[in-house]
């Protein structure tokens, strides 16, 4: 009787190996026919509306950045996990961990709908040894290696205690009511 669960999820296993790819060729995965067929949502078909922030007003305050996608494309398309997020500031990219309550799912974003995802972040002092004096923001959407990028306005972010790591994190997709 234990065969049977561990035969299906040795098969999901398989599954999930063969629908990913090692082609380093830069070209997104989800565009053309295979997003226009219910295949992963690509940034370049999705409108983005970063904002309004709640902005961090002084060091060592919590501000929050939303950024919300319609799915502008002419066919349902499929987020299959979680957003990617970096830190951009002159020469240094660094990324942001998701959220530890965040949880990977699949969803479905019909023509016209909407989700969005949190960026929280903890402010960090102007010039500060442990801050990041961020210029820009990029994301990705879960099976695209497509970035969006944003400016970034809202003060330096604080660095956790490695000095290294951004003090920040990214919630997974919610629905979103535009």
């Amino acid at each position: 009787m234990r065969a049977l669960p561990l035969a299906a999820a040795t098969l999901a296993a398989a599954f999930l190996l063969t629908a990913c790819s090692d082609d380093d060729s830069g070209k997104d995965p989800g565009t053309g026919a295979s997003a226009k067929a219910g295949g992963a949502c690509a940034i370049g078909e999705m409108g983005v509306r970063v904002g309004p922030a709640n902005a961090a007003p002084a060091a060592g305050d919590s501000g929050n950045v939303p950024v919300t996608i319609t799915n502008k494309s002419g066919a349902k398309c499929t987020l299959g996990g979680l957003p990617g997020v970096d830190l951009v500031a002159g020469g240094t990219t660094v990324s942001v961990e998701s959220d530890p309550a965040a949880t990977a799912r699949k969803t479905s974003l019909a023509k016209g709908a909407s989700i969005s995802f949190t960026l929280t972040y903890v402010r960090g002092e102007t010039g500060g040894d442990r801050s990041l004096a961020v210029t820009s923001a990029d994301f990705t959407l879960p099976g695209s290696t497509k970035t969006y990028a944003f400016k970034w306005s809202y003060g330096d972010v604080a660095l956790k205690k490695d000095g290294q790591t951004p003090d920040a994190t990214v919630s997974g997709f919610m629905a979103s009511s535009e």
